[in-house]
């Protein structure tokens, strides 16, 4: 049995069980590190705070001390981290009400992000300088997610069975575990299960790449698999091509942003990417869409102004 808590014991204890209550074994491991390390922040920084003193105030000082160190994207997702456990706590009865409402989250300046996609331009500059030999490598897997915008883990999990050579499809229903090294694992989320549409050409390129191979077995992986050692190339092969340099991730980001700007539509660019929603697809390419509705706008301006 659980021991019952008070409002005398540290919101530090409380936090800890309830990770243990209600996210071991619910959520990615990947998810559950991030739990645990919000739990870190907290031993950190308000050791012995206790579960009667988190008001508002309080709640608010931690707040504020955890954004001396954090940009305000980690900031509101560290607040919402803890706010489903302080709602449980205020049903328990621990505290009297949510010392989280009205909280006003704040944080450091953002860095300078990294060139997060290439142009259409830019990228067949990449392409180009690709080693595309008879056997398969990395610079396969590159050109295969530049080609599908499948994420990293997912491109890992690619077998010589998941390719539909007859319909031109290639089948997405599990991510390979390079972090912790277990093999393969479900997809992100319900959504990420599809079937993503791949051209001619690659299609042929794949047939006979992967002749002969284990049905079952992942085309890419022999041993450990590291993500810095992709980046690392893809860099390199950004360097040759004397274009700004991405990640592996930017490659994602490179395959749907060329998709919007031809015109392919948001829930399109939403399934072929695995997204559970639409408004995630829509926030991460925002500035890509406001870029298109401003060129919409131009569009309808000027067949308006021909009419007489």
């Amino acid at each position: 049995m659980t021991p019952e808590m008070h409002r005398t014991d540290s919101f530090c204890a409380y936090y800890k069980r309830w990770i243990s209550m209600y996210k071991e074994g619910a959520v990615r491991k990947v998810t559950l590190k991030k739990y645990l390390l919000t739990l870190a922040w907290l031993e950190r920084l308000v050791p012995d705070l206790a579960m009667g003193g988190l008001d508002r105030m309080a709640y608010q000082s931690l707040l504020n001390a955890y954004a001396e160190h954090h940009e305000r994207q980690t900031v509101m997702d560290f607040h919402h981290q803890l706010k489903g456990a302080i709602l449980d706590a205020v049903d328990e009865g621990l505290m009297d009400r949510d010392p989280t409402r009205k909280a006003v989250v704040k944080g450091k300046t953002p860095r300078e992000k990294k060139t997060q996609y290439l142009n259409q331009f830019e990228l067949q500059k990449l392409l180009s300088c690709l080693d595309l030999g008879p056997q398969l490598n990395w610079d396969w897997m590159i050109l295969l997610i530049a080609k599908t915008g499948l994420r990293f883990s997912e491109a890992l999990a690619v077998t010589p069975k998941d390719f539909d050579f007859a319909h031109q499809a290639l089948s997405v229903d599990k991510t390979w575990d390079y972090k912790e090294g277990t093999g393969f694992l479900p997809t992100k989320n319900k959504s990420s299960v599809r079937k993503v549409a791949i051209d001619w050409q690659l299609i042929v390129q794949f047939s006979e790449l992967v002749k002969g191979l284990p049905e079952n077995r992942p085309i890419f992986v022999h041993g450990r698999v590291y993500n810095s050692t992709i980046n690392c190339l893809l860099t390199r092969r950004c360097r040759q091509a004397d274009v700004p340099a991405i990640s592996v991730h930017g490659l994602r980001h490179t395959h749907a942003s060329l998709l919007l700007f031809a015109g392919v539509s948001i829930a399109s660019v939403a399934r072929r990417l695995g997204h559970s929603s639409m408004n995630t697809t829509q926030k991460t390419y925002l500035h890509i869409i406001q870029e298109l509705e401003n060129r919409d706008v131009d569009l309808v301006m000027r067949s308006l102004s021909g009419l007489t």
